[in-house]
């Protein structure tokens, strides 16, 4: 199974943004994370981060191409308006997970607002890194 890991905006700021609700782990902490157990799970995950929509709809239409079996995207702030994202995750059939590494339920209202998840198969939040592996397991069954 292989499986595309994309990250959205300010995700590359991991271990220095906001560390009390994302920790001091960094986006490459997070990836080595993912490809350990993605690799315990016989997954093969690749990783892409951009902080333009229009790069990740890219990346996204380009999946079924590359043979993608399944998505586990962290649209960032994208995740509240951008269904441009939405209907890439839609036109492409592909089985796409939404996670958030904070539990965006308990913070700002504006957060808990998500057009992407409409079009996935589940979104997991508030685990940190966990929401990641969370999705593989899920993506595994």
């Amino acid at each position: 199974m292989k499986v595309l890991v994309i990250n959205g905006p300010n995700m590359n700021l991991l271990g220095k943004r906001e560390p009390e609700v994302y920790g001091y782990e960094t986006l490459d902490d997070l990836e080595k994370a993912v490809l350990k157990e993605a690799e315990t799970l016989g997954i093969e995950a690749s990783f892409f981060q951009s902080n333009l929509e229009g790069e990740i709809i890219d990346v996204i239409q380009s999946a079924q191409d590359k043979h993608v079996d399944a998505i586990i995207i962290n649209p960032g702030a994208f995740t509240h308006y951008s269904l441009a994202i939405r209907d890439a995750i839609k036109g492409t059939g592909v089985k796409t997970i939404e996670v958030h590494m904070s539990n965006v339920h308990t913070r700002e209202e504006f957060r808990s607002k998500s057009v992407i998840a409409p079009v996935c198969i589940g979104q997991i939040s508030g685990f940190g890194f966990n929401s990641y592996l969370a999705a593989l397991y899920v993506l595994k069954t």
